[in-house]
C-alpha cells in the first residue's frame, strides 16, 4: 500500500466518522420535528404489538415511546454514535431491548422468527430496497407483519419530483443514502408480501412530504 493510499483511506475514515457523528447529532431535531407531524399516525400502526418485534434503523429511539413494554423488542441500528442515546431512551421508558448492530440487508435475526418488523424513514436509504425487503420476509413468521412509514418519490412529472431527482445524488452522499425519488411501493408490491395495505399522506416537510404508511404481510 502507498502513501498516497494511506493517507486517502484515513481521510474517507474520517469523513465518515463526522459524517456519523453529523448525523447522530442532527436526528435529534429533525425527527423530533417530524414525529409531532404523525403521532397520531404511529399510535395508530404501532397499536396491538406483540411477541418479537424487530425494528430496522431505530436511531435515538425516537419509535420506543409507542411500544408496549411487554414486548421482546429487537433493534438492528448500524450506526453505533447513537446507541448511547438509544439505550438512554429506553431506561427512561423502563423497556428492554436487544440492540444489534447490522444492516437492513442483513438482519441479525433467525428465519421465521419475528412477529413484527418496523421500518420509519429507513427504506429511502438502504442501498438495495429489494434485497431488504427479501431479509424482511426472511425473519418474519408466516402471517408476520411489516410495519412502514416511508418517505416516497412525489408524481412523475411533477415539479417535487424533479427537485428531488435531482437532489437525489447528494442525498446519497451527505444524507446517509437517502433516495427521496424512490418508488418505495413499487419495490413492496414486487417483493413477496400475502398482502399490501398503505395510504398516502402529505408530511408537510420541505422535499420529503409525500409519504405512505401501511402493512404488508408474510
Amino acid at each position: 500500500m502507498t502513501v498516497n493510499q494511506i493517507i486517502g483511506d484515513s481521510k474517507n475514515n474520517l469523513f465518515a466518522n463526522l459524517g456519523k457523528h453529523f448525523l447522530a447529532s442532527m436526528m435529534g431535531s429533525s425527527t423530533s420535528k417530524y414525529d409531532k407531524i404523525i403521532s397520531d399516525r404511529k399510535c395508530s400502526l404501532f397499536a396491538n404489538l406483540q411477541g418479537k418485534v424487530l425494528e430496522i434503523g431505530p436511531g435515538i429511539g425516537t419509535n420506543l415511546p409507542y411500544y408496549p413494554k411487554d414486548i421482546h423488542w429487537i433493534g438492528i441500528e448500524p450506526n453505533s454514535q447513537t446507541h448511547s442515546s438509544l439505550q438512554k431512551q429506553a431506561e427512561k421508558l423502563g423497556l428492554n431491548i436487544d440492540l444489534r448492530i447490522g444492516n437492513a440487508e442483513w438482519l441479525d435475526a433467525e428465519d421465521n422468527s419475528i412477529d413484527t418488523v418496523i421500518s420509519t424513514l429507513v427504506l429511502c436509504s438502504v442501498p438495495n430496497i429489494d434485497y431488504t425487503l427479501q431479509a424482511i420476509l426472511r425473519v418474519l413468521k408466516p402471517g408476520g407483519r411489516f410495519l412502514f412509514i416511508e418517505h416516497v418519490a412525489a408524481p412523475q412529472g411533477s415539479l417535487l419530483r424533479q427537485l428531488q431527482n435531482t437532489i437525489s445524488p447528494i442525498g446519497k452522499v451527505i444524507g446517509n443514502g437517502c433516495h427521496p425519488d424512490r418508488e418505495t411501493w413499487i419495490a413492496l408490491g414486487k417483493a413477496g408480501f400475502s398482502s399490501i395495505n398503505y395510504e398516502r399522506f402529505d408530511a408537510q416537510l420541505p422535499i420529503v412530504s409525500p409519504d405512505i404508511i401501511g402493512v404488508a404481510t408474510k
